[in-house]
């Protein structure tokens, strides 16, 4: 599936302006520099646009009524993302805007709070998507889920019965995060000073997002719409994503023209023409994914054949805003046979199993012990068969789980697997699979 980019020094430090960066990146169609940097610094994009590169990052404009700033950054890189905003502007803050409701996006807010009681300011209003407070509710019903399956992707922590983990304790959702004081449906429309703002809600990583447009200097704030790596719309672990959607949202932000995009990672985008050689190309990704697998789910086939069938070409796949370092095309097709065709795969089988562990017991036993089933998982990622192989040593594992040498041989194929990924996703996992096995063979 062309998983694998070309070689880059992603490690070598850069501070230089993310304007000309970009412009070099598309233009060449090659990236020899992160595309991704979290610096917490702020570049200055005109006059009164400015940009602090975070995890994710925040936007701000500056009006003779107030800033207004797209995200707060996450709730580690709060308190420095402001720190930076207040070198450039130290005037009130007088709109926070959330793209969606994301942490990374929403979790910083508390440092703006703190930071304008600081300056005896009146706290920023807070604008967003009507169901980014639906989203806070949901992220605290499911608390401790949401703290294992972040640790996981993010960490590497454990995946079975939450070992190793502390979330009994924990809030995902931080202490100090401001909800939204405004909410809209479909769009809205904010003036702030001489400042316009369009607001139009649309579906894609979440179904709570915002892209905005600024008629006064022709720009976009797309917030997860554009991410400089393939769209985040498979996310294996996480709630529906909405391929078709999302490109619905970048082909209407196409037609604005816009002289400057500014996305929540990766770098803004100056010019047209590039901008819409980056929005039509995450359009086209996803709308072709949509079309081939709906048309071998018309035809007939089962998931797991169509995982194996749908490809994206990996030409587009070496394009710098397109590469699997996050997500990847087979997650997305599989969150869209969730979107069309439900929860089951259509293999007669696993429409009412066994337990897991009946039938792993039972292959284990023809093959003579979990120790002769785990050899020959070995001796197959030894020979590049990473698929088959996990097949093969979840079935020893799982029939002897207290047998130390099976689970070394489990640790050292997932160990293996997790080299051979590109996207941080599948890494994460991986890793996972890969620890757990090191503490029970230790």
């Amino acid at each position: 599936m062309g998983l694998h980019p070309k070689p880059r020094d992603l490690n070598k430090v850069v501070t230089g302006d993310p304007i000309e960066l970009s412009s070099k990146v598309i233009d060449e169609c090659v990236a020899t520099e992160p595309t991704n940097r979290v610096t917490n610094k702020l570049s200055e994009l005109n006059d009164d646009i400015a940009i602090v590169e975070s995890f994710s990052h925040m936007v701000a404009f500056r009006t003779e009524d107030g800033l207004v700033l797209f995200d707060a950054s996450g709730k580690q890189s709060g308190v420095a993302v402001v720190d930076s905003l207040r070198k450039w502007e130290t005037g009130r803050v007088h709109s926070l805007v959330y793209t969606h409701g994301h942490l990374d996006h929403v979790g910083g807010s508390g440092a703006l709070i703190d930071d304008a009681e600081l300056r005896s300011f009146a706290h920023p209003t807070v604008f967003g998507h009507e169901n980014i407070p639906k989203r806070l509710e949901r992220y605290q019903q499911t608390n401790g889920w949401n703290t294992i399956i972040n640790q996981r992707q993010f960490g590497g922590i454990s995946s079975k019965h939450g070992m190793g983990l502390t979330t009994e304790h924990a809030s995902f959702v931080p202490k100090g995060t401001v909800w939204p004081d405004v909410v809209y449906q479909d769009e809205m429309k904010l003036t702030v000073g001489d400042l316009d703002i369009e607001f139009n809600h649309g579906k894609g990583e979440t179904d709570d997002h915002t892209w905005a447009w600024i008629p006064n200097t022709k720009t976009l704030v797309t917030g997860d719409l554009v991410l400089w790596v393939f769209p985040n719309a498979g996310n294996p672990q996480k709630v529906q994503r909405y391929p078709l959607e999302w490109a619905k949202a970048l082909r209407e932000m196409m037609s604005y023209d816009a002289e400057l995009l500014v996305p929540a990672h990766g770098l803004p985008i100056s010019g047209s023409m590039r901008i819409n050689r980056v929005l039509g190309d995450l359009a086209d990704v996803l709308e072709t994914l949509v079309a081939d697998t709906l048309n071998l789910m018309n035809d007939g086939y089962q998931l797991n054949d169509i995982v194996h069938m749908v490809k994206v070409d990996s030409e587009m796949l070496d394009l710098p805003w397109l590469q699997p370092l996050y997500d990847e095309p087979e997650f997305v097709v599989r969150n869209i046979w969730r979107m069309y065709g439900g929860w089951w795969d259509a293999d007669p089988a696993t429409l009412k199993p066994s337990p897991r562990k009946h039938l792993a017991v039972e292959l284990t036993s023809l093959a003579g012990g979990a120790l002769q089933l785990a050899n020959r998982a070995r001796t197959l990622a030894e020979e590049g068969d990473l698929r088959l192989s996990c097949h093969l040593i979840e079935f020893a594992a799982l029939a002897d789980p207290g047998n130390k040498e099976v689970h070394g041989i489990r640790a050292e194929i997932y160990k293996l697997r997790r080299s051979q990924e590109s996207s941080l996703m599948s890494k994460g996992i991986y890793a996972a699979a890969m620890r757990e096995s090191q503490a029970i063979s230790e």
